[in-house]
């Protein structure tokens, strides 16, 4: 079973982000809670179980 994978506009997207996050925030911890949410907010499977 193949995984799918993001477009390359969005893919581009959340490396630009990170690499800002990593830039904005020193503190690991705060960046890595940045990053995660940064992934939430595009992960289905998480939107559908929040939704539900």
């Amino acid at each position: 079973m193949e995984k799918k994978r993001w477009s390359k506009s969005r893919r581009k997207y959340v490396r630009q982000e990170k690499s800002r996050l990593k830039k904005e925030f020193p503190e690991i911890k705060e960046r890595k809670e940045k990053i995660k949410e940064l992934y939430n907010q595009f992960n289905p499977l998480k939107k559908n179980s929040f939704n539900k």
